[in-house]
């Protein structure tokens, strides 16, 4: 008796093998070359694009560093300054309260 699912397989077989040619063969074509690479152009600008926004992006967070850093400075020299006219402060009162 013929077993109809053999023919089935080879069917299925025969059609994977025509539809994997007809598609080597679109995807080698002189159009398909065109839009791959038009594609690939279009990905290069993009890069580009991403590439100057991330070296802003990367001067202001640098700019943003250096002038948090000089902003601590300033606090720390005026907290110094700070401390230091409350040093001479107190011992001016004390020399002056003990009669020293």
């Amino acid at each position: 008796m013929f077993d109809i699912s053999k023919l089935k397989g080879l069917g299925l077989f025969v059609g994977g093998v025509a539809f994997g040619t007809a598609g080597v063969k679109l995807l080698s074509s002189k159009d398909a070359k065109k839009v791959y690479t038009n594609c690939t152009a279009a990905v290069l600008r993009a890069k580009d694009c991403v590439m100057k926004t991330a070296a802003v992006i990367q001067e202001n967070a640098e700019d943003i560093v250096a002038e948090a850093k000089q902003i601590n400075e300033e606090r720390a020299a005026e907290e110094i300054a700070g401390i230091q006219e409350d040093y001479d402060d107190a011992d001016t009162c004390g020399n002056e309260c003990t009669g020293a």
